[in-house]
Parts: C-alpha cells; structure tokens; sequence
C-alpha cells in the first residue's frame, strides 16, 4: 500500500459513508418517481448538491481524490466539500419557493452565495473529470464578462459577474439545477434503475457469453460475436467507451487467439461499440436530450431511432464479414463455456426489458419515467425473486452471497446517475455562457448565409463545426452544442427538426471515434496490444455507414420523420447504399489492381445514386446492380485464395 493511500479501517468508513448516501439518494429519487411530489426543480436543487457528495465518497474510497497529496489533506478537503454540499442541499430545499417566487431576479447574498458555491464545486469536478469542457466552459464564462474586448460580430458589452453566479445557478432556466441536471435525475434515472437492475445481477455477463455461443459456431462468427455482443451491451449502457471496455474485454482477446490481426480485432470492436451510442433506448442519453430540444415524447425518439441504429449495425455486420473472409484461413474456433440456467434466465430478463419498455410506451402510452419505473418493479423483482431462491438452494450460502446483488444495484445506480447528472451540471454552464452571450445566434447567422449557397453547403459547414467539438467533448455536450448552433438556422431555412436533430446525433456519435482524441479506440487499442492510430482508422473504414447516415437522412429525410411504411423504404435504400459503399471499401472483385479499383469506383458511385439522387424511382433502380456486384462476390470469392499469414491488415 502506497503512503497516499487509504488506511484499511479509512477505507471502511468510506465505504459505509457511500453507501449510506447511495441508499439515501436511489430512496428519494425512487419516491419522485412514485408521486413526483415537489417537481423537478425542487429536485435538482436538493439532489444535485448530493450527487456531488457521492462523486466525493466514491474519489475517496477508490484514493483516486487529490490521489497527490496526503490522507489528512484529502480527508480534510473532502469533509470540506461535503460540508458546503450538504449546507447547500439544505438551503435550497428550505428556501425553494422563496427563491423561485418572492426573491426570482433579486436574489440575495446568500442565495448567490451558494449558488455560486455548488457551481463551483461542479466547475472542480469537471476539471477532474472532463478537462476539457473545464477549459471550454473558464473560455466562455470569461468571454461572457469580457466580450467588449472581443472585435467583430462576436462583440457584446459584457456581463457582470453577479449575472454569471445567477445564470449558473439560481435562475434555473440555465446553469447547475436547470432542464438537462433535472432531466437527468427524472427521465433517465428511472431508465438507468432499470439498467442498474440488469447489470447487477449479471445480465450483460451472460449476454457476452451467449455471444460466445455464436462464435463457437464458426471461426468467421467469432468477429460478428464481437458486433452483437455491442449491439445488445449497447441497449443497457449507452456509451461506446463503456462497450469498448465491458465487450471489447472478452472479444478482442478471443479475436486474436482465434488468428485475427490485432489491429483489425481492436477496429472491428471499436466500430461495434460505437453503435452503443446509436441503440435505443437509451441511445447515449440522445434521445432524451432530443425530446427536451424538440418537446416531444421520448418515445417519439426512441421509435425514430432504431432504423439508424439497425442501418449502421448492417454496414459494421457486412464490413465484419468482408475482413473475416479475407483472414478465414488464420481463424480458429473459438470455445464457449455452457449456459447456465441462470443465464437464460438473465437473457430472457433483458428481452423482457427491452420489449416491455417499448410495449408499455406504446400500447399503454405511459409517460417513460412511469414506464421505467414499472418494468424496473417487475423484471428487478422478478431476478431479485429468482437470485434470493438459487442462492438458497446452493450449498454453503451466506448472507453476504444473498445480499451481494443489492449492493451492487445501490452502487451502480447511485454511480451512473450522479456522474451522470454531474456532467449535465456541466453542460447546462455551458449551454448557459452560450445563451447569454448569444452565440448560436451568431454562428446561425453564418450558416443562413451558406444556405445561400445550398443546403450541401450549410451541411458540410456544420459538419465540420461538430466534428471539431467531437475531437475534444464526449457525444452528448457535441449534441447539445451543434443543436444549439446548427438546428435554429436549418429549420429556419426549411429543413425539418427531426431531420436536422438526428444530423447532429449522427455528427455527435462520430465524435466518439473522431481522430485523434477516440476514446473508444484508445481502449480497444490497449486491449488489443495494437497501434493506436492504425486501429483506430482501420475501425473508420469498418463504420462508414455513420457517414452514410448523415448524408441519407438529409436525401431520404423519411427514415426520421414519421414510423412506419415511408421509413422502412428509407431504410431498405439507405441500407442498399450501405452495403454498396461497404463493398467498394472491403471487397476485392478481381486480381488485377486496375480492373478491381475500377469496379469499386463504379460500385460506389452506383450506391451514391442510391443514397443521393432526388428521383426515388431511379434509385431504386440503381440497388439492382448493387446487387448484381453483390452477388458476383459471392459467387467469385467463395473459394478464393485469402490473406496469408504475412497480412497483418
């Protein structure tokens, strides 16, 4: 044990304390989501100082708080920070109503007092945790007070700093206890009980070894183990990099030892896991961003967001094929362990979920947090029941055994959602500096006059707008901004919100792999033992179908505008150009360099007429000979010679 690190009866105390704000805070949350008494402002005032406590707990227990200076000096500052949290949960609750009403835009000393303390907290732990939005939100609260110093159209007078402690914190319609800290306690906790429910009690575990299953089948399944492995671990986290470590641990090794090149076995990973961020339901928290954004229901979302996510899961599936026929003469078959009874049964609970999610927002049409909030009643009961009755029929169980899941679901839950609405506590400074100082407006004004142009134009710039938030924020602050900025002057100019929102997810996920600040990649990399850079753009060929999307929902806006008939021709012809393109990137038609680069060129430009041109009738015309290249690979390559061992992609 290191000098700096936790003493075991420190540890200990640490423990207990976590646990007992865990317990606290999963009780109150689960009481708001039973009656909803007292509303979501009252909430985030009271909790959001509370998830900040847990933050300091879990850094302290995990010596990963202040891990440079010594125990006492780290004890101190965390009894320091949970002290000021505490007084400031407290005077927010009592003063609720008098700052919301009697005092709303004369706030007191004290009421900007601690608003100002819990947002300073907040910018602390932002710095530990996401430097870089510490950085861009010091940039812009420092432009909010000095704009006058600033030339051009991004000039403005300047705003004091009362104003900035305001904004950030008591004024509520921006800052530290707004929409997206609330939403992230209401909305998505609810979902994110559900999610802690079926990881505590192993459901991912057996996902990924029903995936083994699969890849026990056959050599050329193994990679594609790797793709549903992430499609269904993506359902319950909603994060590529989550994916990338939960799935990405068992996949890439047994990629490798099954004779795939360690580059390609971290890229083919790296690309499925990013699909985490595009599955419903919980769709990297997108879908719950986007029907605050759009004032529609989450399930409206959720309904528009499988046809994406199932495009994008084609193209990753095929590219996966293509590599592994290329390399099938290294692969080996791999050995799975047997299914468990339990692990059905975990499988079984995870489709319920899903299914049950789904069935209860639509064919009941409950809110979402109720419908959450019912499925989580019924499966969690459901496992808790089946653990509790296994582990007393098993020899030798303890009470610990018994208990062990609980603790697990506490902690889980208690940890993802106060990360979680931490980090919407940053974002919401951040969405609030820009606000105030009237940037998006700025920007749009930019983009109104490229739409002089035409709309490929207003895109492209957008595009490359949002892929320069994407190489330094996480997908969800690279939403929030580009549909900030980019969603106000495209629907002005006619594109519809649906349509433009769903532009800046897909432009948002692409940050996720966006070079050279790729988390995802990073860790898939380190698994995989491989270069960096090369996994990570060998894993940019292998989901180009993210770049396919972000063209066909402009060119087939119906895949996004309403379920049903229209979107599942959007989906065929998106999907039809997927493929196309796919093939033109991963397949090889003949020996001969030029005549095989001639024929993917042609391949291509036939699947761009697919995906782009304005008259449907053609396009659909043009998947005929998409087929056509299809099948004659098929037919040629078969029993074709494969990479030799000296390949190592």
């Amino acid at each position: 044990m290191s000098a700096t690190s936790n003493s075991p009866r420190s540890r200990a105390v640490f423990d207990v304390l976590y646990y007992l704000t865990a317990v606290f805070f999963f009780l109150y949350l689960f009481g708001y989501y039973w009656t909803s008494e007292g509303g979501p402002a009252l909430l985030a005032l009271t909790l959001v100082p509370v998830t900040f406590i847990l933050y300091t707990l879990e850094a302290v227990r995990q010596d990963e708080f202040y891990p440079r200076l010594p125990p006492a000096a780290r004890y101190v500052i965390a009894a320091l920070s949970i002290a000021i949290s505490i007084a400031v949960a407290v005077y927010m609750h009592v003063e609720y109503e008098e700052i919301g009403t009697v005092r709303a835009g004369i706030w007191s000393a004290t009421d900007l007092t601690m608003g100002a303390l819990m947002a300073l907290l907040i910018m602390e732990y932002t710095r530990v945790r996401h430097p870089a939005l510490f950085v861009l939100n010091v940039l812009l609260i420092v432009y909010a007070v000095y704009g006058r110093f600033v030339s051009g159209m991004f000039f403005h007078p300047g705003l004091s700093w009362e104003r900035i402690a305001s904004a950030m914190s008591v004024e509520m319609s921006t800052g530290i206890f707004s929409n997206l800290p609330q939403l992230a306690l209401t909305l998505i906790g609810s979902f994110i009980l559900v999610l802690a429910a079926l990881r505590a009690f192993g459901c991912v575990e057996s996902i990924l070894k029903g995936s083994k299953q699969i890849a026990a089948r056959s050599p050329h399944a193994l990679p594609q183990s790797a793709v549903i492995g992430s499609m269904a671990v993506g359902t319950v986290s909603g994060s590529g990099a989550a994916n990338a470590i939960t799935v990405g641990s068992a996949t890439i090794p047994a990629m490798i030892g099954a004779g795939m090149p360690p580059v390609v076995a971290g890229a083919i990973e790296t690309a499925s896991s990013l699909g985490g961020q595009l599955m419903p339901p919980v769709m990297g928290i997108a879908a719950f961003l986007m029907a605050e954004f759009l004032g529609r229901s989450y399930f409206d979302v959720v309904a528009r967001g499988y046809a994406p996510a199932i495009i994008y899961y084609i193209g990753v599936s095929v590219s996966v094929y293509l590599l592994s026929t290329r390399y099938r003469t290294r692969l080996k078959v791999a050995v799975a362990q047997p299914m468990a009874v339990s692990d059905w049964a975990n499988i079984g609970a995870f489709v319920c979920v899903v299914g049950g999610l789904i069935g209860v927002m639509a064919v009941l049409h409950l809110a979402p947090m109720f419908a959450a909030l019912y499925v989580f009643v019924a499966v969690g009961g459901a496992l808790l029941l089946a653990h509790l009755v296994m582990t007393s029929r098993s020899a030798g169980w303890t009470g610990r055994a018994l208990i062990a899941p609980l603790g697990r679901f506490v902690d889980y839950f208690a940890s993802m959602t106060a990360d979680l609405t931490l980090l919407l506590a940053t974002l919401s400074i951040m969405t609030g500096a820009l606000v105030i100082t009237g940037v998006p407006t700025k920007i749009g004004g930019i983009l109104i006059q490229m739409a002089g142009i035409n709309l490929a134009a207003m895109a492209l710039v957008a595009f490359f707008f949002g892929a320069l938030l994407g190489t330094g924020l996480p997908p969800a602050p690279t939403y929030i901004i580009t549909a900030l900025v980019v969603a106000p002057p495209m629907i002005k100019v006619g594109v519809n919100p649906w349509v433009v929102h769903f532009f800046a997810f897909f432009l948002a996920v692409w940050g996720e792999v966006t070079p050279p600040t790729s988390v995802s990649a990073a860790i898939t990399s380190k698994i995989a033992n491989a270069p960096f850079m090369q996994t990570l753009f060998r894993a940019i060929t292998i989901c180009f179908s993210l770049f396919v999307l972000m063209a066909g929902v402009f060119t087939r806006p119906e895949l996004v505008l309403e379920p049903g008939t229209a979107q599942i021709g959007a989906l065929v012809l998106i999907t039809t150009a997927t493929i196309g393109i796919t093939f033109s990137l991963q397949a090889h038609f003949s020996d001969r360099r030029s005549i095989d680069v001639l024929l993917r060129l042609v391949l291509a430009g036939v699947a761009l007429v697919v995906l782009l041109h304005p008259d449907r009738q053609l396009a659909w015309l043009a998947c005929l000979p998409v087929a056509g290249f299809v099948g004659y690979w098929i037919l040629r390559r078969r029993n074709a010679p494969v990479a030799t061992g000296a390949d190592t992609g």
